[in-house]
């Protein structure tokens, strides 16, 4: 696959996963209680800014963006606070492994900013956590890329 193929396949994956963490965080925000209901929001806010960037980018890689699904597959079932918070950290943890993706098939520009994405969402994992890793993004390619936080529902 040439360099720009991989890169935008790369950008495709993010563009899915923010999709999914725009749903995820909209069951985060009816769930995670008044205490963490502004960083559920902020955090929300940053992901829909992501996503846009990410569809702009897919087109200047002459790509078609990949749509919203209707629904997305929770990882785990989040029927109060403490589900809303281990669900907002484990979509924060997806995204750091596909901003790593990201990181390795991009240059310039693109580079930095899929670098800061994983950061961002290193630090925001880590605070819903209430601790970090030692290589934000890396861990979780170790799990595996089918984290089903990021599959569509049929």
């Amino acid at each position: 696959m040439s360099a720009r193929k991989d890169e935008l396949a790369a950008v495709q994956a993010a563009l899915r996963a923010e999709h999914a963490a725009v749903y995820g965080y909209g069951v985060v925000g009816g769930r995670v209680g008044d205490a963490r209901r502004a960083e559920a929001r902020t955090a929300y806010d940053a992901h829909r800014a992501r996503r846009d960037e990410l569809r702009r980018a897919v087109r200047e890689l002459d790509g078609s963006p990949e749509p919203s699904a209707a629904a997305y597959a929770l990882p785990f079932p989040v029927p109060d606070a403490a589900a809303a918070v281990r669900l907002a950290a484990s979509l924060e943890e997806r995204l750091a492994g596909v901003y790593a993706d990201l990181v390795r098939a991009a240059e310039g520009a693109r580079r930095a900013a899929a670098a800061e994405a994983l950061r961002e969402a290193a630090v925001r994992a880590a605070r819903w956590r209430g601790g970090s890793v030692a290589f934000p993004g890396l861990a979780e390619r170790a799990r595996g890329a089918g984290d089903p936080s990021a599959t569509p529902r049929t």
